[in-house]
C-alpha cells in the first residue's frame, strides 16, 4: 500500500428492519418503558459501506442503500455488479488506487466477483480471515449506526431508510469518529 500510495478501504455489509435495536433509556423507578413498533412486513433496508484512509488525507466513509419493501421481483441485497458499481464510484470519489480489505462473503469470492475485479487494474483486494469481524472498521459504522437507531420506533421502511440515511451522512463529517472505528480494531497504520 505505502509503495502505490493507494487508499486502504474496509468495506462491509449490514442490514435493518423495522424492529429497533434494545437501547437503554432512562424512565421513573418501577415503570419500565415500552416502545410498541409494527413488526409486520417483510421490508429491510440493506447497507454497504466503505472506510477508506490514506495517509495524509482524512479518513473517509462511502456508503449505499438498497431498501427492500417486500415487493415480488424486488431486489432483496447487493449482488456482484452492485459491488463493482459501488468500487468503481468509490475509485472515481478518491481518485487514486485502492487497496481494498473484505470479508469472505459468498458474492465476495465468487467467479463473477473474481472476473470484476481482475477488470479493474486499479484495485487490490485482500480478505480478512474467517471469523474475524473485529478487525473491520466498517463493524464499528454499523454498531454505531445501530445504537443511534436504538429506542426509534419509525412508521415505515421509508422512514428508517431516511434516519439511517441521515446518521451515515453525519458520520461521513466526523473523520475523528472513523478513526476511532479503525483505532479499535488494533490495526496500527504506518506513521506519516
Amino acid at each position: 500500500m505505502r509503495d502505490q500510495d493507494a487508499w486502504l478501504c474496509f468495506a462491509d455489509e449490514s442490514g435493518q428492519v423495522l424492529r429497533p435495536p434494545k437501547a437503554r433509556t432512562w424512565s421513573r423507578r418501577g415503570h419500565t418503558p415500552r416502545v410498541s413498533v409494527r413488526g409486520s412486513g417483510s421490508g429491510r433496508i440493506s447497507l454497504v459501506g466503505v472506510v477508506c484512509r490514506r495517509r495524509g488525507h482524512r479518513t473517509r466513509l462511502i456508503f449505499r442503500m438498497l431498501v427492500h419493501h417486500g415487493r415480488k421481483g424486488e431486489r432483496k441485497g447487493f449482488r456482484e455488479k452492485d459491488f463493482a458499481v459501488l468500487l468503481d464510484a468509490v475509485h472515481q470519489q478518491l481518485g487514486g488506487p485502492i487497496v481494498l480489505v473484505w470479508d469472505n462473503y459468498t458474492h465476495h469470492v465468487d467467479a463473477a466477483m473474481r472476473e470484476l475485479i481482475a477488470a479493474r487494474s486499479w484495485l487490490t483486494v485482500f480478505r480478512f480471515p474467517s471469523y474475524t469481524p473485529d478487525l473491520n472498521p466498517a463493524e464499528g459504522v454499523w454498531s454505531h449506526l445501530k445504537h443511534s437507531l436504538g429506542n426509534l420506533a419509525p412508521c415505515s421502511l421509508d422512514e428508517l431508510a431516511a434516519l439511517a440515511r441521515t446518521r451515515l451522512k453525519r458520520m461521513q463529517y466526523q473523520p475523528g469518529l472513523l478513526d476511532g472505528f479503525i483505532a479499535e480494531t488494533g490495526l496500527t497504520p504506518a506513521p506519516p
